[in-house]
């Protein structure tokens, strides 16, 4: 069994909250990175989005590109899906000519991540029907990026259209195996799901896994019908593996059992002041170092 493990710039600088590490330079992200441990980053706005650009940057620190977040609005696309192909076009280009192992895509059709003044609480829902009719729409969209030779990692998401279990069971239900599954506990937890239970029914379709903690208590408090999910970020909301809520030794014993392999990307949006990305990029690193090693699991690239 063997792992990777990469961290997402988040912790660095948030793209929907420029207040959040907007002066921290690219640089100063994938040194860190790199001191902490980590072999792979995943993009953020930031990065060059030429593989020529980004190519040197990622070999001058020694890190492989793990992935990166695509803001997909197949839902409410044309059937033919034409200007979304045009759209993702080139960062599938970029992605498979520096290897990266699948595209994160995220569903932004009417999302209210990136809204401060949208609470929790009216977040897009979705009837069955409704999925069903997304799902076929995209298993295409899934298999064009394939054709490309880019997969696709479906990211259920907070204040998205597919944010709880039963959405992920019904997405996963009305979709192709084109269409992978990016497991991230995080935002699984803050929706009120089940690790497990996903684990259990979902796990043969998973082909990357976000390694996000949380802090129960700041959920536990949120007022969803007043509050948003950027609130809920900056109220602290999430954190790397090992400071918070979740018991991570036991999800990647459960991953490792399944036949996961591949990248555990650690991705925990943070007040920056509060919480130094650098300090937190080696926390997060130590506890699922500790936590794949007592599954079984063979990390490449480890340079601790």
């Amino acid at each position: 069994m063997k792992a990777k493990l990469g961290i997402a710039p988040i912790a660095w600088s948030n793209d929907d909250l420029p207040e959040l590490g907007g002066d921290t330079t690219l640089e100063t992200c994938l040194s860190e990175a790199r001191d902490a441990g980590f072999s792979g980053v995943e993009t953020g706005g930031k990065f060059p989005k030429t593989a020529a650009e980004l190519g040197p940057k990622l070999l001058a620190h020694g890190l492989s590109l793990a992935s990166g977040w695509y803001s997909g609005t197949v839902l409410d696309a044309p059937d033919d899906l034409a200007a979304e192909k045009d759209q993702v076009l080139a960062q599938l280009q970029l992605f498979r000519a520096l290897g990266a192992p699948c595209l994160v895509y995220g569903e932004t059709a009417g999302t209210l991540q990136n809204r401060r003044d949208a609470p929790l609480a009216l977040r897009r829902r979705l009837f069955e029907d409704e999925i069903k009719l997304y799902g076929r729409r995209l298993t295409r969209f899934a298999e064009y990026c394939a054709e490309q030779g880019v997969p696709l990692a479906f990211h259920h998401h907070m204040a998205t259209a597919i944010e709880t279990e039963r959405d992920l069971d019904l997405l996963m239900q009305h979709t192709g195996e084109a269409v992978g599954l990016l497991f991230d506990t995080g935002h699984l937890r803050f929706a009120g799901g089940d690790l497990f239970r996903v684990l259990e029914r979902h796990g043969k379709r998973i082909v990357h896994v976000h390694a996000k903690d949380i802090r129960a208590e700041v959920i536990d408090g949120l007022d969803r019908e007043q509050q948003s999910f950027l609130d809920a970020v900056l109220a602290g909301a999430f954190t790397v593996p090992g400071d918070g809520a979740i018991a991570f030794g036991q999800v990647v014993k459960k991953l490792a059992e399944i036949g996961y392999q591949g990248w555990f990307v650690v991705e925990a949006e943070q007040d920056p002041i509060k919480a130094p990305p650098a300090e937190f990029a080696k926390i997060g690193f130590k506890a699922l170092t500790g936590a794949l090693t007592e599954a079984g699991y063979e990390i490449e690239g480890d340079v601790t």
